[in-house]
């Protein structure tokens, strides 16, 4: 008779067939050299090579430092053989503390579960196409916006327009009260953002870069989106429709309240104060649309979106290979932009709730 194995590794096995991220396993299961070798040569490191174990030594000390300059953590907090290599010595005994059944002390297990967390956080957050490619995406997607941003020396007012064609009354333009480019996430931030957010994976960064318009009023939002369109600025085809935000005004509703306009011939004048008016008024019969992120405030209104461009990489003149990038585009009015920088919507108030976030995962599944 064949005897039938019964033993499983539950926790790990929910990762792969169960939807669980790795971050959130209680610990690892390994108990020898072998294991721990063979374990990380599948990861991606070879530990008979060098390179790759000053790379883990290198992921080790960004580690240290994410958790003690970010996170607000101490060096008295992590135990010592944790910290400082010559009494670590071996990066792979952070695989053997971080496993239970080696019956290692409470605090050398949580600790070092937390350091692989981090670890493996920056090892994807520093080994995909935006790591190596970052300066020709960042000119490829920000060059199409900024050819249509002009600064208008005598008014000093930033306008959105087809600078090109700026004398043709027929072309649009809209004033804007900001244009910003958003920086590029660092490593750091982008760990601490895959640690706050149990459903973000690293494939799943789609916010690293990014451009932010801000308007007068509603109507304008509306028009910068319309222009951005109208301009072949974004491609709407390469939209992630399962991204986008919008509870500023739905669409429905909006459409609703330009038909309206139309027949009231409405002067540009009067809109925000009926649009608002009509939010009030109608706004309970449409759902707003909002992708769920526990750490931005219900009350930071703007529209959203997550759109992808075809990079193109080329040497000596020649394309070698393309890619699509993904960045965010955020539309929102001067109202939603002055809340964004004061009070719960702040943005100093969203790292912090981030932080916070990221804190927890960090040691939840190992108090």
């Amino acid at each position: 008779m064949e005897d039938l194995n019964l033993e499983f590794n539950w926790p790990i096995l929910d990762t792969i067939a169960g939807g669980k991220s790795a971050l959130d396993i209680p610990g690892l299961e390994i108990d020898s050299q072998t294991k721990a070798t063979t374990f990380l040569k599948t990861y991606g490191f070879d530990c008979e090579k060098q390179k790759d174990i000053e790379k883990l030594w290198y992921y080790h000390r960004r580690s240290i430092v994410l958790m003690t300059e970010k996170l607000g953590y101490s060096l008295g907090d992590i135990p010592e053989e944790l910290v400082d290599r010559k009494k670590l010595l071996d990066i792979t005994k952070l695989l053997f503390y971080s496993s239970p059944k080696n019956h290692y002390s409470v605090e050398l297990q949580k600790w070092s579960c937390a350091l692989l967390r981090c670890i493996h956080v920056f090892v994807h957050a520093e080994n995909d196409l935006f790591s190596s490619y970052s300066e020709d995406i960042q000119h490829q997607v920000l060059s199409d916006f900024q050819k249509f941003i002009y600064h208008d020396g005598q008014t000093h007012k930033i306008l959105l327009t087809d600078i090109q064609n700026s004398q043709d009354a027929s072309k649009e333009s809209i004033e804007l009260l900001h244009f910003q480019s958003k920086p590029f996430k660092t490593s750091s931030s982008t760990v601490i953002k895959l640690l706050a957010r149990p459903d973000a994976l690293a494939m799943k960064i789609f916010d690293r870069l990014g451009v932010r318009f801000v308007t007068k009023d509603i109507f304008d939002v509306f028009s910068v989106l319309r222009f951005l369109l109208d301009q072949h600025l974004i491609s709407f085809p390469h939209t992630m429709p399962d991204q986008s935000s919008n509870n500023l005004f739905p669409v429905k509703l909006f459409m609703e309240a330009v038909q309206i306009m139309k027949e009231n011939k409405m002067e540009k004048k009067d809109t925000q104060a009926f649009l608002k008016s009509f939010l009030r008024d109608h706004g309970s019969q449409y759902e707003l649309l909002r992708k769920a992120n526990d750490q931005t405030h219900s009350e930071f209104k703007f529209i959203k979106f997550i759109t992808r461009k075809l990079i193109h990489i080329e040497k000596d003149g020649k394309r070698m290979f393309s890619f699509f990038f993904p960045y965010e585009v955020q539309i929102m009015d001067e109202e939603a932009y002055e809340n964004m920088n004061s009070g719960p919507t702040s943005h100093d108030s969203y790292k912090k709730r981030q932080i916070d976030s990221a804190k927890i995962r960090l040691f939840s599944k190992n108090t």
